[in-house]
């Protein structure tokens, strides 16, 4: 009969893998979530213009979609950053101090770097796509009263398309988002110490896979069901939407009717 040990978890060394894991996983996250947002808008405004620029955009956006995460991270790994001038690797291969978090996690390394860019990557085309479904909710008419007042097509695109855009595809913005931190696991497959990588170095080092990959799991959960309510509640609201839910919870807190 199997006997859980969840003892080898919680001492030296597999408590620090495990603990460095995690702060990696939420690093990784962190820098990934902002670039591939700055991505996902320049590939959906480039989706909305003609010509080359927009097939540019499909092409990019059928190529990442239509590929797995996998490949394109040891591709990245493998050939990208080769490719980088010679400067540069020697820079990054230098040691960085002050890009070190607690407890030992250095953040200017090619695994970490190739980790950010390739999720970003990834999760931009996802999030162009999404945004531009929240483009076409917005009507017609106030992109003709904008430029009719003026508003350059930049203009048009920054102050009254892409924030609505945002309010309208919120949800499955976060959705991706979740989803870049969970595919973060891949990252392992080029040395990245994430949750999964601690995991497997735990079984290797004490034989406890399966307590060590069902902490893992549960190391997931909490983080993405954390990560989705800051989202949700960062993210754009609809007017008097926050104002409702407050009323709303003050209602149920006093036993009253629901608005």
């Amino acid at each position: 009969m199997f006997v859980f040990d969840w003892g080898g978890l919680y001492h030296q060394p597999a408590l620090g893998w495990l603990t460095a894991g995690v702060v990696t996983t939420l690093a990784v996250t962190v820098a990934a979530v902002p670039l591939a947002s700055i991505l996902a808008v320049v590939i959906a405004a480039l989706r909305l213009e003609r010509g080359l620029l927009r097939w540019s955009a499909i092409a990019v956006i059928e190529l990442f979609r239509n590929t797995p995460l996998l490949v394109q991270l040891l591709f990245w790994y493998f050939a990208g950053f080769a490719a980088l001038p010679r400067s540069w690797k020697r820079w990054i291969a230098d040691s960085h101090p002050w890009a070190v978090l607690p407890p030992g996690v250095p953040l200017v390394t090619p695994e970490f770097l190739v980790a950010v860019w390739g999720l970003a990557v990834f999760t931009a085309v996802f999030l162009a796509e999404e945004i531009r479904t929240g483009l076409s909710a917005v009507p017609a008419g106030q992109i003709e009263a904008a430029r009719a007042q003026g508003f350059s097509r930049i203009d048009v695109l920054r102050f009254v398309l892409l924030p609505q855009a945002f309010l309208n595809a919120w949800q499955p913005l976060v959705g991706q988002f979740l989803n870049l931190m969970k595919l973060s696991s891949l990252a392992s497959s080029i040395g990245l110490g994430e949750i999964t990588y601690q995991a497997r170095t735990i079984e290797s080092y004490n034989a406890h896979a399966v307590e060590a990959f069902a902490v893992g799991t549960v190391l997931y959960l909490i983080i993405g069901l954390a990560m989705g309510r800051l989202l949700i509640w960062l993210g754009p609201q609809r007017p008097g939407s926050r104002r409702r839910a407050a009323a709303e919870a003050h209602l149920v807190e006093t036993g009253g009717d629901a608005l």
